[in-house]
């Protein structure tokens, strides 16, 4: 299934781009989701390191994607 990701912040930098298409098994949670993106981008930070949403929404690691589905690996803000 497709599902295209959405990259912001220092992410964005570490993938060298704002948004990737990926083909991926079905039935896959954000976690093994995330597990694929750190082998495929060197430095890539652990899933507790960043949120994740999926179509504008929050969702936990067990969240489980479906066809389509767009995810956004939002880092933390910071600032002052």
């Amino acid at each position: 299934m497709d599902i295209k990701t959405l990259f912001f912040g220092i992410v964005r930098d570490i993938t060298n781009s704002s948004s990737v298409n990926m083909k991926v098994n079905s039935d896959i949670t954000i976690e093994q989701f995330v597990i694929l993106l750190q082998e495929k981008f060197i430095g890539f930070p652990t899933i507790g390191e960043f949120s994740v949403a999926v179509n504008e929404a929050y969702v936990e690691k067990e969240f489980v994607l479906k066809g389509n589905d767009i995810v956004a690996i939002i880092p933390p803000v910071s600032g002052g």
